[in-house]
């Protein structure tokens, strides 16, 4: 019976490898990009972020995973890296079922761009609170600038200050605030910030942009 299911495990496998482009080379290499160190550091860490660069495999127990599984860390010596998973089953090794380090569709750093997204929509307005909710998403500032730049071409403070403009115009268009209730309520600490802010982005002063835009739809 194992035999079998054994023979069907390699079957399917074989078919998988054919799918993949061929000669790829193994993370190991001096030349990479992410280091040894460096890979070793987020297996330890199992820093998420790094999911989808790189494979390591445990050869005591035969598996492989992602650099995110929380299973326990296996001592240095015992680690092999690869590039992919294919490269792992491959040299042998079988993927983790707590991990789940077979999914191909599997897109972590994807997911972190969209929660990053998120928070920003729902927060941008709050900037202390939004500061705490992105400690909490378990990525280092300057890799969690870098994902979100990849995933959607700007970086963190240029979508934030997208969103505040956005909200500052509607707020100037359909309601009475005072522009310095305004300057608070899209996240601004001062109203000299926000006039700054919001002359550099329209070259108009919010009073300014305020009577025009009414004066447009009075007509």
């Amino acid at each position: 019976m194992y035999s079998v299911i054994n023979f069907k495990y390699r079957i399917n496998q074989f078919e998988y490898n054919k799918r993949e482009i061929k000669g790829l080379q193994t993370a190991e290499k001096e030349d990479e990009k992410v280091t040894k160190d460096e890979m070793w550091k987020a297996v330890s860490e199992n820093d998420k972020s790094y999911d989808g660069l790189f494979f390591y495999a445990v050869k005591s127990t035969g598996i492989y995973c992602r650099p995110s599984c929380k299973s326990k860390l296996p001592k240095r010596d015992n680690v092999s890296f690869f590039k992919t998973a294919v490269e792992a089953c491959e040299a042998g090794f079988r993927p983790c079922k707590r991990c789940r380090s077979d999914l191909m569709d599997y897109q972590p750093m994807k997911e972190i761009a969209q929660k990053t997204k998120k928070l920003l929509d729902e927060m941008f307005h709050e900037r202390s609170e939004l500061n705490e909710e992105l400690r909490k998403v378990g990525v280092t500032q300057h890799r969690m600038v870098e994902i979100f730049k990849e995933q959607y071409g700007m970086t963190l403070n240029e979508y934030v200050n997208g969103l505040r403009l956005k909200e500052a115009k509607r707020l100037l268009t359909e309601t009475d605030d005072e522009v310095i209730d305004i300057a608070y309520s899209v996240g601004f600490g001062s109203l000299s910030a926000f006039y700054r802010f919001f002359k550099r982005e329209t070259n108009q002063t919010p009073s300014k942009f305020r009577k025009e835009v009414r004066k447009i739809i009075s007509i």
